[in-house]
């Protein structure tokens, strides 16, 4: 097992650029030191055999993250195809073939699915206001448009800017963002 070089506990981390292998704590305390320290690129070593995994990053922490490396992989997936191996007894046709019949509607089957009847879509309503001023004819909202884009430059969503005094001259303001 890799220990870090700094603490002697369990290596996660490979650094290429200063070659030294380092555990969490150590490889955040060593690269967050400055922004060219961060740069550096680290390499995942394998949670099982502490080998480089495929996985590398850069920056100034790093967060634990569990990595296996590709030999690792390969190994599990070979125990893995084994164990079906042993595992199967010749039955998993008639499994596939019971699969298929549930499947299967015929013309005098009844059932029908559960979830059709709760889910089923509700056309949007739209609130009093707006459901009254969308029926009303082409030539109020023409005139509505009109006045609106007329009167833009003192009302905003139908609300009047409050007059300033300027000596004796009134005028309104209008702040743009």
């Amino acid at each position: 097992m890799k220990k870090c070089e700094l603490c002697n506990s369990a290596a996660r981390m490979y650094c290429d650029s200063d070659q030294a292998s380092l555990c969490w704590d150590c490889d955040s305390r060593v690269h967050a030191a400055n922004f060219l320290v961060a740069k550096h690129t680290r390499t995942l070593l394998c949670h099982a055999c502490q080998s480089p995994t495929p996985w590398t990053g850069s920056g100034p922490r790093l967060g634990p993250t569990v990595s296996v490396c590709d030999a690792c992989v390969n190994r599990n997936d070979r125990n893995i195809d084994g164990d079906r191996d042993h595992l199967g007894d010749g039955d998993t046709e008639d499994e596939d073939e019971d699969d298929e019949d549930e499947d299967e509607e015929g013309p005098n089957d009844d059932h029908h699915d559960d979830d059709d009847d709760e889910n089923q879509v509700v056309p949007l309503s739209l609130p009093p206001s707006l459901a009254s001023s969308t029926s009303s004819s082409s030539s109020e909202d023409q005139s509505s448009s009109r006045t609106t884009v007329e009167d833009a430059r003192f009302s905003y969503n139908g609300m009047e800017r409050p007059e300033e005094k300027k000596g004796t001259q009134k005028t309104r303001s209008w702040t743009w963002r």
